[in-house]
């Protein structure tokens, strides 16, 4: 038996000796309570510290209230208490305790030896009970008691040193509650006068230092105060020098060391500094061997040093010893370890380096999988949170003190989930859990400057995804009810200014209510003043004033707002390094405001320093932004207006830019959002812009590479590299290359938040380089880049093709021929006028099928022919095209909406004057998209496939009656010439018609065409089992299509937001390569198109019995002209074709040559013209077809 165990026994003894009411019951009690209380100390058998409570308790309850001994009794029991909370947790002991030892505390004279350990104890377990609860009073109340405690400490008492280190982490921790900055500062300076009074070799000195250190390190982290960074840098060598090599606390002193390090390097680059922090955490690693806990983390954070090495200096070694260690440390986590997901990412970013550097394509797959892991790990994770939380809230009724937190943390797990998947029911009720966990938050309250500020963030965040004004009026409420929670020095007080300030300016912007802008001004003044001239957050924050304070110009135009903007601005671009992302960003913003001065004082020196400013985007070396863009837009804008001589160069420098922008984007409809923003009116501006300048085949040049951006796209990473891959064993190589380096950087823009991030950055140095090597090769030298007007004018050679382009500036027509430059023809009418005359003609579409309608239409029909086709008509014939030639239209912005092919005066004695007949119009979209419809030519001469597919009774809409007759002429007409095939009603379904599309290249297809304006990628034809839509279309691979007609309504029509894109049906069909397309503007009669459709195959076969798409433009115009006397007008013209060129005959085009044409006309105004027109056919071998185009003369 032990001497403690005797000892027990022996109070135990004499305890049995003591009578209840023996004078020594009290102290034989505490005797034998101590005994057992040293025992448990020991051996950790609970039993003891319980029978030990118990005996406290007895002992304590025998003693008078004057005692001399109750003041040390209460003191044993409180302690015992503590002890056993801190085994079970039980806060009932914890609880007990604490009014124990204010009990003792109350018993003891202000100048009591033994106060200053009761005000320590009592302090203790205030700050215990705190990290339990979170009531802030406890740690208010801790606080004061700790500052009593230090008052009976005189600066040569021996406790003075730890009571310092005592109140300074109570109030650190209070920062953490509150962010009061002055709780931090007064925590610093307590450590520091605590460490000076530590002599040299003091046993905690080393942990002073270490305490100090980290304080000034998260100082630094709030304000960014480079000299607190190098205090904390240098009070960490000195601890580190004081601990013997193997000390336990050695390999965190060292890690933080090398984290102050780093820190110092990302803000100053000094290489050395990074080495250091290198080694530190190389000699770390050494001090945690296999088995340490802190084994992986210590692992992953040398991993991360060399990798920032490797991307300042490049050393390959220092990337492979990365990885190695990056794999190490995965290996060490479990497969739920939390860790898990940023120890996958980190390896995959190493990976993806090496990849880039040698081109391993096991290095980028390997990354890919790696970043799927993670996102998987860090969804469910995201799920396992949610369903756990929800569980923790049912376990916390209404009255709990823990529900508003169980309500917060579910409440932020569905918003994150929200912010990754987009799943709106996730944010409402997260707003929902919010709005109840604020109920129970009164005003004094800890959680609710929490509270007020997350629920606001997710008002916001449903503002911006659905604009209910509603909401974000809630949110400035919650923000100002917030703003006094962060009393000034509060850590979050810059955050709380800013984001009241941005939530004002928003709802200004929406409502032009200017208290709120003013307000935002005020607390972006605020805002800026914590912001001292080396923080992190000051050039965004003199931006932020900056843009506010002009708006705040704009609306009263006080010059004092517009000069203080200017002067902001300057100074926020001169804190920003060349390549930041933020940099296009406030450019922008300084150059329309000295344009905004300009245009009051008119003082060149601010016009001549605007342009100095934009001229800097035509030198950008990294990833092109939408700021970038956008900067660049503005300074076309601004140059158009003011007629500044780099007006020109500012377009070519905006599409130059959105050519970069949109490169690296996937052509999915899921960017067609940035597309659509970034095209705007860039092309018919530029356009307009190089017509004014006398430059036509600029002009040509810039409208082709801003229009249909999102098909331009797509073709481009189809069609180029598959010819580059036939070149030979380099091409093959280099197109493999780029496909796989195009898909990572699209990877890692859709990730990131940062366009100019070093990452990027680098990638795209190497997607221009493998680009720059593929235009190495022969025949492609202009590989990616815009078409030159020498390749344009190809589109040309069966025929002119006409651009109509309407920009605010001007309204233009430009003929391109195939060997000529080309034809300016202005048009006397505004953008304002087109679109006047384009609403008109799409109001009184929806009325087709009415009974008064046809008098409106020859109105607008005869205004079109007037105004914008005959002037066009007149130059034709000025260039000798001869009537009964063929046409393209290529229209642009609101010219797109109008049925050009349609126009003429519609009176019975001057037929002449209408457009059909004097030529056959087709449409494109853009003159590359003819061109490349021209150069697809059947792989498989052997055999046509002709598949018909008719979809009378869809899922939705009403049936077709005329459906299945329609299929059926079709069938008669072709059944015989070619393998032909028919789906209808229950096998016409979605998966039926793309997999029939797979086996045919002749599509004839019959059934409801569903436009959608607002949402162009899902326009579609309506199946049995539901809609095939655009974005199905486009993710299909159909070989060799050739015709498709579109028998169904609206086919033609596209966003109403962006026309020049062409997103609709018809277009769909055609860049999936069908050569040419038939589709209808407006809605077709079922009966009508029947009738169409009969004669359009009747005229489309000839004797040869093979298809030719080419025909097709001749045959639909012979169609439509037989039925001219049979059906209403509105149907006459509702088909148009777009695409394709001439007939072919032994593979060579036959043109209608210019001289041939020439001589005819020189002969149509004699009264034997007809006669002339048939012998000038017969002598020169015509075709019945070519006799067939001026047959519309006679």
């Amino acid at each position: 038996m032990s001497d403690l165990d005797e000892a027990i026994e022996l109070n135990r003894a004499a305890l049995l000796h003591c009578s209840p009411s023996h004078s020594d019951q009290s102290l034989s009690l505490n005797n034998l309570a101590l005994s057992l209380q040293d025992r448990f100390l020991q051996r950790s058998i609970m039993s003891d510290l319980d029978e030990a409570i118990e005996l406290f308790r007895a002992a304590l309850w025998l003693l008078p209230l004057c005692h001399s001994v109750r003041l040390m009794s209460l003191n044993n029991l409180a302690c015992s208490l503590q002890d056993r909370f801190l085994q079970r947790g039980i806060m009932s002991d914890l609880d007990e305790a604490i009014e124990l030892l204010r009990a003792a505390l109350w018993l003891l004279p202000l100048c009591h030896s033994v106060r200053l350990m009761s005000l320590n104890n009592l302090a203790s377990s205030l700050q215990d009970r705190f990290l339990q609860r979170g009531i802030m009073s406890d740690l208010d109340e801790a606080i004061e008691l700790l500052r009593a405690a230090l008052l009976l400490c005189p600066p040569s008492h021996s406790d003075q040193s730890l009571s310092l280190n005592n109140l300074a982490l109570s109030l650190q921790d209070r920062f953490l509650q509150r962010g009061i900055m002055s709780d931090f500062d007064e925590a610093i300076e307590l450590l520091r006068a605590a460490l000076w009074l530590l002599p040299l070799r003091h046993s905690v000195r080393s942990m002073s230092l270490h305490n100090l250190a980290c304080s000034l390190q998260d100082r630094f982290l709030q304000r960014g105060i480079m000299s607190d960074l190098d205090e904390a840098i240098g009070l960490h060598r000195a601890a580190l020098e004081l601990l013997p090599p193997h000390h336990p606390k050695r390999s965190t002193c060292l890690r933080n060391l090398a984290d102050s390090l780093k820190n110092r390097f990302r803000r100053r680059r000094i290489i050395s500094d990074l080495d250091e922090a290198i080694e530190l955490l190389r000699a770390a690693l050494l001090l945690c061997p296999p088995g340490h806990s802190d084994r992986p983390t210590s692992l992953n954070d040398l991993a991360l040093s060399l990798r920032d090495r490797f991307l300042q200096r490049g050393i390959m070694s220092d990337l492979d010893e990365a990885i190695e260690l990056h794999r190490a440390a995965l290996e060490l986590l479990p497969p739920h370890h939390s860790n898990r997901s940023m120890f996958l990412r980190d390896l995959a970013l190493s990976l993806q380096d090496g990849f880039l550097q040698r081109g391993i394509m096991s290095d980028l797959d390997e990354a890919i999988e790696l970043n799927r892991a993670a996102t998987r790990s860090i969804m469910s994770d995201l799920d396992e949170a949610i369903e756990l939380n929800r569980a923790a809230l049912l376990l916390c009724p209404p009255s709990h003190s823990d529900r508003p937190a169980s309500l917060n943390n579910l409440a932020v797990s569905l918003r994150d989930r929200f912010l990754q998947r987009g799943i709106m029911s996730d944010l409402d009720e997260a707003i929902e859990l919010l709005r109840a966990a604020l109920l129970l938050c009164p005003p004094s309250h800890s959680d609710r400057p929490a509270s007020l500020i997350n629920l606001a963030a997710s008002l916001r965040d449903r503002f911006l995804q659905r604009g209910i004004m509603s909401d974000i009026d809630e949110a400035i409420e919650l923000l100002r009810a917030a703003l006094p929670l962060f009393p000034p020095g509060h850590s979050h007080r810059y955050e709380s200014l800013g984001g009241l300030a941005s939530s004002l300016r928003g709802r200004f912007l929406q409502r032009s209510i200017m208290s709120d802008l003013d307000e935002a001004i005020e607390l972006n003044r605020a805002a800026l003043l914590l912001c001292p001239p080396s923080h992190s957050n000051r050039s965004m924050s003199l931006n932020n004033l900056a843009v506010s304070l002009r708006d705040r110009f704009l609306q009263r135009g006080i010059m004092s707002d517009l000069d203080e903007a200017i002067e902001l601005l300057r100074a926020a671009l001169e804190l920003l390094p060349p390549h930041h992302s933020n940099r296009s960003m406030f450019l922008n913003g300084l150059a329309l405001s000295l344009e905004d001065r300009f245009r009051q004082r008119g003082v060149q020196s601010d016009l001549d320093e605007t342009f100095s400013l934009y001229s800097q985007l035509s030198h950008l070396s990294h990833a092109v932004s939408r700021e970038d863009l956008r900067a660049a837009k503005s300074w076309a804008t601004s140059a158009d207006i003011l007629n500044h001589d780099s007006a020109l160069l500012a377009y070519k420098t905006a599409l130059k830019l959105l050519e970069q922008r949109v490169a690296v984007l996937s052509p999915s409809s899921r960017h067609f959002d940035v597309i659509r923003e970034a095209v705007s009116s860039l092309a018919t501006d530029a356009f307009s812009c190089s017509v004014r300048h006398g430059a036509l085949t600029t002009a040509v040049e810039l409208v082709e590479q801003g229009r249909a951006v999102f098909w331009t796209q797509l073709a481009r990473f189809s069609t180029p590299l598959d010819e580059l891959s036939v070149s030979g064993d380099t091409g093959t190589a280099l197109a493999e290359e780029f496909k796989r380096l195009s898909f990572h950087l699209r990877s890692v823009f859709d990730q990131s938040t940062e366009d100019q991030s070093l990452q990027i950055r680098q990638l795209t140095m190497q997607w221009d380089d493998i680009v720059s090597r593929i235009r190495m090769l022969c025949g492609f030298s202009r590989f990616l880049l815009p078409p030159l007007f020498s390749d344009l004018q190809k589109a040309a050679e069966d025929g002119p093709v006409i651009i109509l382009n309407a920009s605010q500036y001007s309204c233009d027509a430009l003929i391109i021929h195939s060997t000529e430059d080309p034809v300016h023809v202005p048009l006397d009418v505004t953008q304002a006028d087109v679109s006047e005359l384009s609403s008109e003609f799409q109001l009184l579409a929806e009325q087709f099928g009415s009974s008064d309608h046809q008098h409106k239409l020859v109105g607008v029909l005869r205004k079109l022919w007037n105004d914008i086709v005959d002037p066009v008509v007149q130059a034709l014939r000025e260039s000798n095209i001869c009537p009964g030639s063929r046409i393209w239209w290529c229209p642009t912005a609101e010219f797109t909406l109008l049925p050009l092919h349609a126009a003429g005066l519609y009176e019975k004695k001057k037929k002449k004057n209408n457009l059909s007949h004097i030529y056959i119009s087709s449409y494109t979209p853009t003159l590359a998209t003819l061109i490349r419809a021209r150069q697809r030519v059947s792989r498989d001469a052997s055999s046509q496939h002709f598949v018909a597919i008719g979809q009378a009774n869809p899922e939705r809409g009403k049936g077709l009656r005329c459906v299945s007759p329609e299929l059926a002429v079709v069938a008669r007409y072709l059944a015989p010439v070619v393998s032909f095939t028919s789906l209808e009603e229950g096998n016409a379904t979605v998966e039926g018609a793309i997999d029939a599309l797979n086996h045919n290249q002749w599509l004839h297809l019959a059934c409801h065409g569903m436009p959608n304006r607002q949402q162009p990628f899902e326009s579609s034809f309506a199946m049995r089992d539901g809609p095939l839509m655009i974005k199905d279309i486009i993710r299909s691979n159909w070989q060799n299509p050739e015709f498709a007609f579109l028998s169904a309504c609206h086919t033609t029509v596209g966003d109403e937001k962006s026309p020049d894109e062409s997103i609709h049906l018809a277009a769909a069909m055609q860049f999936c390569g069908f050569r040419s397309v038939i589709g209808s503007m407006w809605s077709v009669d079922d009966e009508v198109a029947r009738q169409v459709v009969s004669a359009f195959y009747c005229n489309l076969i000839d004797d040869s019995t093979r298809l030719d798409c080419t025909r097709a433009a001749v045959a639909l115009h012979k169609a439509v002209k037989s039925l001219r006397n049979k059906i209403p007008l509105e149907q006459q013209i509702v088909f148009v074709h777009i695409e394709a060129g001439t007939e072919l005959q032994n593979g060579t085009a036959r043109p209608f040559t210019r001289y041939y044409c020439a001589e005819i006309w020189k002969k149509m105004n004699t009264p034997a013209n007809v006669r002339y027109i048939n012998n000038a056919c017969e002598t020169l071998s015509m075709t019945h077809q070519t006799a067939n185009f001026v047959q519309p003369m006679v």
